[in-house]
């Protein structure tokens, strides 16, 4: 049994006592049976009172709590639709006022949510009405009518982050911008002249709106003060070169110099006006020596002749070179010629200094060509000639890369510019065809001379006999010592002729003192020629030689037997 029907009897057990105890004490005081129903009759109507009391009242409360049902359930599913939120689902089998619990303890839960969505909602309007302020954009649409979403929310705080992300990137390009153009007018000493460089310059951060268009127009304005400044730097150097170049040109000394000094770096207004100054000073002072300023112009203007390989019909082109009436046309004249050589070598810089690189190998293989030919080169020590021998290897291999290289920039150059590149006045590859040639015929030439002089040499060793290398000692004769001479048939003999006879047994071939017969058997009272190279063949010269030299030793040897029989 429940604990509520055990008690239900306890209830009705202790009713019973207490009727069976009123009985017994009307009993013992002797009330009568009419007053004893009377009273029975009273407990009765005050029990049965007393309960129907207690049941309206518990059946007020289930109306009650029914009631608060129904407002639960209707206030839940409007929170619902307000929140977005699934219908609230009731457990089955529940009491009354458990379910009136639940309901009215989720009702709670709901309007807490709501609550909170929209206090969130509203703080979040607030920070993005101050993040549009400071950027100047559109504030974030949102319903302000009814409860926002998890979903929206979500949304909206990422909206924000972003907004305050790109809040915090304007900020840092404002204020990078700001600075450099707060560096930018003080080099170029000038003050804000508009609103807006007012209120970029002189007010504070926080009051600059960091609009797209405002920072657009900063860049804009940036980009106006660095391209300014930019030009003052240029014209700058322009001047400083103008001034160095004057310089040069006048002779100016170096203490006059030093007076200006402060002013060769920078580029503000009061450097321009003191540099203007200087140009405009030296100019003055270059009409005043108007002759010695042409003179270092054609000095200079020859350099860069050279350094443009101009040949000497392109330099005779500019007539006032050669003019000697020294006035302010010549000198504009020649400033314009200067100024556009210099133009010229600026844009073919690269392939003059290819071009003159090449010249510079050129130079030195041919210096390393004459050194091979030089027969003292085998006298140097420490190893130099293995060393000029591995930097002639070197430039054999450099000089047609480099050659190879500069015809494809300078085809590429003529295809760009659609002009022709020249040097000394022929296209380059002419101009270098033009230089191994002339290194081919030098070589040439050489060899024939090389040859020539050996032919020579040869004739003249046929004709006159080989030259001793290594001269044998002779004995001197004093001038008081008389020479003995004998006749032998027919020819005078000196004592001296003992030496010829010992060195003509000895190895080395000197003039025999008989008469030699005419070379190549030549009958007498005809002329005697020189045997040249049509007529004779070498291995010819050579057996003619072998004969004459024959000849010679047969002579001094005859010679001296004659004299030995007759100084027997």
């Amino acid at each position: 049994m429940r604990k509520s029907q055990l008690i239900a009897a306890e209830s009705v057990a202790c009713l019973n006592s207490a009727l069976a105890r009123l009985r017994d004490i009307w009993e013992e005081i002797g009330i009568p049976e009419d007053q004893r129903l009377q009273r029975i009759d009273a407990v009765k109507q005050h029990v049965n009172f007393l309960l129907t009391r207690m049941i309206e009242e518990e059946e007020g409360l289930r109306e009650r709590l029914l009631k608060s049902i129904d407002v639960c359930r209707k206030e839940l599913n409007t929170l619902c639709t307000e929140l977005r939120l699934p219908p609230f689902e009731e457990e089955e089998d529940t009491t009354i006022l458990q379910l009136e619990k639940d309901l009215r303890t989720r009702v709670e839960v709901m309007l807490k949510q709501k609550k909170e969505r929209v206090q969130e909602l509203k703080l979040l309007k607030e920070r993005d009405q101050e993040l549009c302020d400071i950027l100047c954009s559109t504030p974030y649409h949102v319903d302000c009518t009814s409860v926002p979403s998890l979903e929206e929310l979500n949304q909206f705080r990422k909206h924000l982050s972003e907004l305050s992300a790109e809040k915090e990137k304007r900020e840092t390009e404002f204020k990078s911008t700001k600075k450099q153009i707060v560096l930018c007018m003080e080099e170029l000493d000038r003050l804000p002249d508009t609103s807006f460089e007012r209120d970029v310059v002189c007010e504070e951060d926080e009051a600059f709106c960091l609009s797209k268009e405002n920072l657009a127009a900063l860049q804009q304005l940036l980009f106006q003060l660095e391209e300014q400044k930019m030009k003052n730097e240029v014209l700058c150097e322009e001047l400083r070169a103008k001034i160095a170049e004057l310089w040069e040109r006048l002779q100016i000394p170096e203490e006059e110099r030093n007076y200006i000094a402060d002013y060769m770096t920078g580029s503000n207004g009061k450097t321009i006006k003191a540099l203007q100054e200087e140009v405009d000073r030296l100019e003055e002072l270059k009409l005043q020596n108007i002759k010695q300023v042409i003179e270092m112009i054609r000095i200079e203007l020859s350099s860069y002749w050279d350094k443009c390989f101009y040949s000497a019909e392109q330099r005779h082109a500019f007539q006032s070179f050669y003019n000697e009436d020294h006035s302010e046309d010549l000198l504009c004249l020649h400033d314009a010629e200067i100024n556009r050589i210099k133009q010229y070598y600026e844009v073919h810089k690269e392939l003059f200094e290819g071009v003159h690189k090449w010249e510079e190998n050129w130079r030195l293989f041919l210096q390393f060509d004459k050194k091979a030919t030089d027969p003292n080169r085998f006298t140097n020590r420490g190893g130099n000639l293995l060393k000029e021998e591995k930097q002639r290897a070197k430039l054999q291999k450099m000089l047609p890369k480099l050659e190879e290289e500069l015809k494809i920039r300078i085809a590429a150059w003529e295809q760009e510019q659609d002009q022709e590149f020249f040097v000394n006045g022929k296209k380059f590859m002419d101009y270098v065809a033009e230089q191994w040639e002339s290194f081919h015929q030098d070589k040439e030439k050489e060899k024939q001379d090389r040859l020539l002089k050996k032919n020579r040499q040869l004739e003249e060793e046929m004709f006159f006999g080989s030259v001793p290398k290594t001269p044998n000692k002779r004995r001197v004769l004093g001038p008081n010592t008389p020479s003995k001479s004998r006749k032998l048939n027919g020819t005078c003999i000196s004592s001296s002729s003992n030496s010829t006879m010992r060195s003509a047994f000895g190895g080395t071939m000197c003039h025999s003192p008989v008469s030699r017969p005419p070379i190549c058997g030549s009958k007498p009272g005809l002329p005697i020629r020189t045997p040249t190279r049509g007529l004779c063949n070498p291995q010819t010269k050579r057996l003619e030689r072998n004969k004459e030299n024959m000849s010679q030793l047969n002579g001094t040897a005859m010679s001296a037997r004659t004299f030995k029989s007759h100084k027997i």
